[in-house]
């Protein structure tokens, strides 16, 4: 009789042999592309690509602007895995189908992860098409990845979530944000389920409670990758400031518009953070 144990680690097997038969991979540095964002895949080199459609047992994003695919190829003469596209809990998704990419790449080897996404700003110093560094998390979904049976060889069963964001890579984002002359905020971000949007009074609670921006991804990928022991760097791009701040009524159109907008910007700071990452750690 299959478990949940057994039935995750067989599949998370048999996705990770079916990627090892097409793309050659070398623990490179990982990066999830949130909405919009997928462009930055381009930049790669000698690039080769997956449907995420076709690796068995792989949740399908549904959700316009999450492309699903995988591309693995090269950026500073460097090795990198890009996952364009994302599924979310919205989608109907278990947190645990939304985690899988992160055990995925686990499984191939990658212990330096960028996750990104697109944000509503919460802190009224913010503006659309800002760039913030991730310093930490509140998961207000009330769901967590790791619900379940533990599986020993993914990691601690109460893994330590004191530092979610690498202190290390939060300084090289800094760093090289002011080498490139980009603007740059930091903030706290915050993690809800949507996929509405958050009223006038729920933005009030997320501010008081100490958010910067609001997202309906991430926190459950970190979460993941906290516990296989992965490094990882949040970048945010705040794409619409929420209710009540902003002006206008909230589209997803919005959200990809802006996140167009600050395409430049945001692939620049993405390449020089990656090659400081792979400098610092030899990868």
């Amino acid at each position: 009789m299959k478990t949940l144990f057994t039935t995750l680690e067989s599949d998370l097997l048999e996705s990770r042999n079916f990627i090892l038969k097409y793309l050659k991979i070398n623990k490179p540095i990982a990066i999830i592309l949130g909405s919009g964002l997928g462009s930055f895949g381009d930049e790669l080199v000698n690039a080769q690509f997956i449907d995420t459609k076709d690796i068995p047992n792989y949740p399908m994003s549904t959700v316009e602007g999450h492309a699903g695919c995988w591309i693995c190829g090269e950026l500073n003469g460097e090795e990198v895995l890009a996952v364009r596209g994302r599924v979310h809990y919205y989608e109907g998704y278990s947190y645990q189908q939304v985690a899988y990419p992160v055990h995925l790449l686990a499984g191939l080897g990658i212990t330096s992860l960028i996750v990104t996404n697109a944000s509503g700003g919460l802190n009224p110093q913010f503006a659309p098409g800002d760039l913030m560094i991730i310093e930490d998390q509140i998961n207000l979904t009330g769901n967590n990845p790791l619900i379940g049976p533990h599986i020993a060889s993914h990691g601690p069963r109460f893994p330590d979530m004191s530092e979610p964001y690498d202190r290390e890579y939060i300084r090289i984002a800094e760093q090289a944000a002011k080498e490139l002359n980009i603007p740059i905020k930091k903030g706290v971000l915050t993690c809800v389920t949507g996929p509405s949007y958050e009223t006038a009074a729920e933005v009030r609670m997320l501010q008081r409670l100490g958010g910067d921006a609001s997202t309906m991804s991430t926190a459950p990928e970190v979460i993941a990758a906290v516990q296989r022991g992965i490094r990882v760097l949040g970048i945010s791009c705040i794409t619409n400031m929420a209710t009540g701040i902003g002006k206008q009524k909230l589209t997803h159109a919005e959200v990809t518009a802006t996140a167009e907008k600050v395409r430049v910007n945001f692939t620049n700071l993405i390449k020089a953070c990656i090659f400081k990452i792979q400098q610092m750690s030899g990868i």
